[in-house]
């Protein structure tokens, strides 16, 4: 079922794109701002406890760890799922490849504000953990945040599924979402490690949120253009050309 031909130079550029794709979504104005109070609200601890108004601070890694592995665990299944679905259609694999292309430059142009879709401006919040700073209900609520914030992190995500579909392998499609995953949970574990600066450097942020949705944007227009193009198959084949290294790879 996963094969054997796993890695070759158009799967690292999709690869990356993956990450790339799971750090906007980190950065999106739906995610960013929430992230100091959901890492507080997961310590089951105050804001004060959190950066250490008061002279104290509670570590918040363990929740945010188990946080990180709960939203890893919806998008490795959607990984699955989505290059299963892939493999079934392979023979229409051409037609698959022009209808997502062109959903996600739909999307794309949502973040450029060329047009708005509604939908995509909605969030679909979900409070199912108890605020007790258990592994636990972190964990919980990582499923949650998978599911529930998907209209906002949504186009990033259909993007990556959309080259999972188009891959042609079970175990490429799963390794493109957690690579997702990577993107979106490493930094929280970086914010929860370093959760004064980092606080500082979000706020800071926050004033940049029109130009990360325009960078969201045009990842998406490229992506979508690179799937009815055909121009991830041709880029393999231009660096299997100019690197004949990269052959080793597969």
């Amino acid at each position: 079922m996963f094969g054997t031909n796993i890695m070759d130079a158009g799967f690292v550029l999709s690869a990356l794109l993956a990450l790339l794709a799971g750090m906007l979504s980190f950065l999106s104005p739906c995610v960013l701002p929430l992230v100091p109070p959901y890492l507080a609200y997961m310590g089951g601890i105050s804001m004060g406890e959190l950066t250490g108004q008061g002279g104290q601070r509670r570590s918040v890694v363990l929740p945010a760890l188990f946080f990180v592995l709960g939203l890893s665990t919806v998008f490795l299944f959607i990984g699955f799922a989505a290059s299963a679905f892939g493999r079934v259609f392979l023979p229409y694999l051409g037609t698959l490849n022009l209808i997502f292309g062109g959903l996600v430059i739909l999307l794309g142009l949502h973040f450029l504000h060329v047009l708005r879709i509604p939908i995509l401006d909605r969030e679909a919040r979900m409070d199912v953990a108890r605020r007790d700073g258990s592994a636990l209900g972190a964990y919980v609520l990582g499923l949650a945040f998978a599911f529930g914030w998907t209209p906002c992190i949504g186009p990033q995500l259909s993007a990556i599924v959309s080259l999972a579909v188009s891959g042609g392998s079970v175990a490429r499609g799963t390794i493109l979402l957690a690579l997702y995953a990577a993107g979106l949970g490493i930094p929280f574990l970086v914010a929860a490690i370093f959760v004064t600066r980092s606080i500082a450097l979000m706020n800071r942020l926050k004033r940049h949120m029109a130009l990360v949705e325009r960078a969201m944007g045009l990842l998406l227009i490229a992506v979508g253009v690179a799937l009815m193009t055909g121009l991830f198959s041709r880029f393999s084949l231009w660096l299997l050309e100019t690197f004949p290294g990269l052959a080793q790879l597969g």
